[in-house]
């Protein structure tokens, strides 16, 4: 079965319709020799003449007219599959870290829709731990959270530090366990909290644990625990207390995206997703 080059079906059109090849170059944003080579090819893979050209003209022969509506139906059969696909909307599934995310999450999400109105965004929030799982699983196309092992994978989105919060009102007394205010031990905040606290032999003891992010909030807010938090999103009404109660510095980490999208629209995306976190996440 013969075969069609698009360039080639277009260049032949578009000779036919402005009986010149030298608007036909103009009109392509090409040369008259290139519209040649283009024609040429054209006639060699139909095995027919397609265009007369004599000094004084170009016109078609009679099996270029017979060739002239079938080829236009191709070109616009073409222009309506490329279209279909810049149009159709492709999901895009998306995964936030809970402990990654903060008030900018609607800004980011309306950034990357404006981007690209073809995408339908579908998020989960979660723990690191679940997301990365999820993301391998294949049932995520990226992922924003923290690294949370030796992975090293993934876009570096900027980095990520730590703190003891508490209320201003929360007591400690001298030789009573730290009270400690913990999600659930999918949390790598907690890790990061119960080894610093390990490291230097402090005794600790947990309460809210398993609780949500809003019970573990309510707790610190209201001065029944301390907990450790980014220091982006400490509570409101919070201060970082490590020094008052000499509690051991909590190691940095960094917020990344794992992504295994190669198309270009959805490459596209990513970065700009990734341009806006970073403006909204300064790296101090």
């Amino acid at each position: 079965m013969t075969s069609l080059d698009v360039d080639a079906v277009q260049a032949f059109v578009t000779i036919a319709d402005l009986q010149s090849f030298t608007h036909a170059a103009e009109a392509l944003g090409t040369t008259q020799g290139a519209i040649s080579v283009k024609l040429k090819r054209l006639e060699d893979r139909l095995g027919q003449r397609l265009i007369e050209r004599t000094p004084r003209s170009v016109r078609l022969s009679a099996q270029g007219a017979v060739f002239l509506s079938g080829a236009r139906d191709f070109l616009a059969a073409h222009d309506r599959a490329v279209a279909g696909l810049s149009a159709a909307r492709r999901r895009f599934g998306l995964g936030i870290a809970a402990h990654v995310a903060g008030p900018e999450v609607p800004a980011l999400l309306a950034r990357l829709s404006a981007h690209d109105p073809g995408l339908t965004i579908e998020v989960r929030m979660d723990h690191s731990r679940l997301l990365l799982d999820a993301f391998d699983r294949g049932e995520l196309d990226a992922a924003i959270m923290r690294r949370e092992d030796d992975r090293r994978d993934g876009e570096v989105l900027g980095p990520e530090h730590f703190g003891w919060f508490a209320a201003p009102q929360f007591e400690h007394r001298q030789g009573e366990p730290l009270r400690l205010a913990a999600l659930s031990p999918a949390c790598g905040v907690r890790d990061i909290a119960t080894r610093a606290l390990d490291s230097v032999s402090m005794a600790w003891t947990e309460v809210f644990l398993g609780g949500t992010s809003s019970m573990v909030t309510a707790a610190v807010s209201a001065g029944l625990a301390i907990s450790a938090f980014s220091c982006r999103l400490a509570p409101p009404g919070t201060v970082e207390v490590s020094q008052r109660f000499g509690l051991p510095p909590l190691p940095s980490t960094e917020i990344v995206m794992f992504s295994t999208l190669t198309d270009t629209k959805s490459r596209d995306a990513l970065r700009a997703l990734a341009a806006a976190f970073r403006e909204h996440r300064p790296g101090s």
